[in-house]
């Protein structure tokens, strides 16, 4: 994540992006800082990708986590005050 808010200060390459006509001339017309939107979809993007292939490769831990609590219950659930 630390890479993610360190990009507003990190320079800025110039890249080629392809967008849909109507969508371009509708952000020009409100007046949508293109490069900051679509910087802003890039780090949701990756965060989201990132997201992803930790569940992916977590998932059998995840897996016998859970399947450790419906067996044995919840460690320490006697002291749950709810």
């Amino acid at each position: 994540m630390a890479t993610l808010i360190q990009s507003a200060s990190s320079p800025k390459r110039t890249a080629n992006v392809s967008l849909a006509e109507s969508l371009l001339a509708e952000a020009k017309a409100l007046r949508i800082n293109i490069s900051q939107a679509a910087e802003a979809g890039l780090i949701r993007a990756v965060a989201e990708k990132r997201a992803e292939l930790w569940r992916q490769e977590n998932q059998a831990a995840i897996e016998s986590s859970n399947a450790f609590v419906e067996q044995q219950g919840l460690p320490l659930a006697k002291h749950r005050m709810f």
